[in-house]
C-alpha cells in the first residue's frame, strides 16, 4: 500500500516539523515574588532577562519561553513547586533559588527528573559539595567563599576576637564556618557564635550579648529585609562606635537605600562590586538601568544576567537542541563567562572560581578596595564528580 500525501496534507507535516525544530526553550524561574527575598528574586530575573534581550531576544537563534514559580523562600513547599515547573510546564532549564534551605530540595528534584539547574544564587556548600551533580551549575558563590575572604581581612585590620550572628539556617551557618576557618587559621579567635530562626528579626537580645562580651569585631550574614533591620538596630545600639560590623556583601547589596545612615562606612566581601570601572560592567550597568530605572544594578543582577550568559554557552554548542543534554552541559562547565565581575570559570563541581572583593560602603554604594582574595575557589567538599 502506498501512502501518497496531498499538498495541504505535506504542508501541513513540514509546517509541523518545522515547529519542532524552532520550539522555543522553557525556562522555569523558580525564585522568591514575596517576602523578605522578593527584591532579589526579582533582581535576578531581570538580570537574566536583560542579557536575552541584549542577544536580540533570543540565545543561539532559540526564543525563550518563561514560567514563575514564587517559592516563598519556604523549604516545604520546594518540592512541590519545583514539581510544577518539572512535570506541569515541563521546562527545560530550571533557575533558582535564593533561600538555600529551598535549593536543596530543588536541586534534588532537579538531579531526579535529569533537569539542567542553574542556581543564580543560594550557596548552600552541599549543593557544589556531596550534592554536586552534572546537570547543576552555580552563577553566583558558595556560602563558604565571600565569607572566607574576610578572615585574613578581619586579622589584617587588627582584630583578634569576633562574635558572630546570622540566622539559624543553612546560609547562615554555612557563611559563618567559612569566616571562622579563615580567621581561626590566620590567628584569630571566635568567641561566641549567636543565632537566631529564619526570618526573626528580633536583634536586640543578642546584641545585648554582644555588648557584655566586648569582641574586637562581629561577623554577620543577612540579607534583604533582615539585612536592613540588623544594620539600623547595630547602629542604634551604639555598638558600632566600640565594636567593628563585618559581613559578606549581601547584607548591604541592595540594602543600602533602605539602610541609609547607618550602613556608611561598613566593610563587606563580596565577589561583585560597586566602582569596578570595567568596559564590561559599566555596559552592563547602564543597560540595566535603562531597562529597569526603579531597581539598582547589584550582585542579584549580575547572578542572574551570568545564568543566562552560561545558559547560552550550552545552547550555542549544540545549536539550541537542548535534547543534547551531556553535550550542552559539557560546554556549560569548560565555559568563561565574560561577567560584569570580571571573567570566571567553573569548578568540576559547578561552582564559580572568581576574585572576592573588599568592599566599603560610601552612599549608596558598595565600592571596591581592591581583590581581598583572587580567584577563590570553593573547596567542594564531599563531591565526587
Amino acid at each position: 500500500m502506498k501512502l501518497v500525501l496531498t499538498g495541504t496534507a505535506l504542508a501541513a507535516v513540514l509546517a509541523f516539523g518545522t515547529s519542532n525544530a524552532l520550539a522555543s526553550v522553557k525556562v522555569g524561574f523558580m525564585l522568591p515574588y514575596s517576602g523578605t527575598y522578593a527584591a532579589l528574586g526579582q533582581a535576578i530575573e531581570n538580570g537574566f532577562k536583560l542579557y536575552v534581550q541584549e542577544q536580540g531576544g533570543k540565545l543561539a537563534g532559540q526564543e525563550l519561553e518563561y514560567f514563575q514559580v514564587d517559592d516563598e523562600s519556604n523549604p516545604s513547599k520546594a518540592p512541590d513547586n519545583a514539581n510544577r515547573l518539572i512535570k506541569r510546564d515541563q521546562v527545560d532549564i530550571l533557575v533558582g533559588t535564593v533561600h538555600s534551605g529551598v535549593a536543596m530540595a530543588l536541586a534534588k528534584a532537579a538531579k531526579d527528573s535529569d533537569t539542567t539547574l542553574i542556581i543564580p544564587n543560594a550557596g548552600a556548600d552541599s549543593i557544589t559539595g556531596p550534592l554536586c551533580s552534572k546537570n547543576i551549575f552555580r552563577t553566583s558563590f558558595s556560602n563558604w567563599q565571600p565569607s572566607y575572604a574576610m578572615g585574613p581581612v578581619a586579622v589584617e585590620k587588627g582584630y583578634k576576637t569576633a562574635v558572630t550572628i546570622t540566622w539559624n539556617y543553612a546560609a547562615g551557618k554555612e557563611a559563618i564556618a567559612g569566616f571562622k576557618e579563615s580567621f581561626e587559621k590566620q590567628g584569630g579567635k571566635v568567641i561566641k557564635e549567636l543565632t537566631l530562626p529564619f526570618p526573626n528579626v528580633e536583634f536586640q537580645p543578642l546584641l545585648t550579648e554582644v555588648a557584655s562580651l566586648k569582641p574586637d569585631a562581629v561577623f554577620t550574614f543577612f540579607a534583604g529585609g533582615g539585612a536592613v533591620k540588623f544594620v539600623q538596630d547595630y547602629a542604634a545600639s551604639g555598638l558600632g562606635k566600640s565594636v567593628a560590623l563585618l559581613s559578606s556583601g549581601f547584607m548591604t547589596d541592595g540594602t543600602l537605600k533602605a539602610q541609609g545612615e547607618a550602613a556608611q562606612g561598613l566593610f563587606t566581601t563580596l565577589h561583585y562590586a560597586d566602582g569596578l570601572d570595567t568596559p564590561r560592567d559599566n555596559a552592563f550597568r547602564a543597560n540595566y538601568s535603562k531597562a529597569y530605572p526603579a531597581m539598582q544594578p547589584d550582585v542579584y543582577a549580575v547572578q542572574g544576567y551570568d545564568a543566562a550568559q552560561l545558559l547560552a554557552a550550552g545552547l550555542k554548542a549544540v545549536n539550541g537542541d537542548v535534547s543534547k543534554k551531556a553535550d550542552m552541559r559539557g560546554a556549560m562547565s569548560a565555559a568563561t563567562i565574560d561577567s560584569p565581575r570580571g571573567p570566571f570559570t567553573l569548578s568540576k563541581a559547578g561552582n564559580p572560581i572568581q576574585d572576592i572583593y573588599l568592599r566599603q560602603v560610601k552612599g549608596e554604594q558598595n565600592l571596591t578596595q581592591g581583590v581581598a582574595i583572587k580567584a577563590l575557589a570553593d573547596p567542594a567538599r564531599g563531591c565526587r564528580l
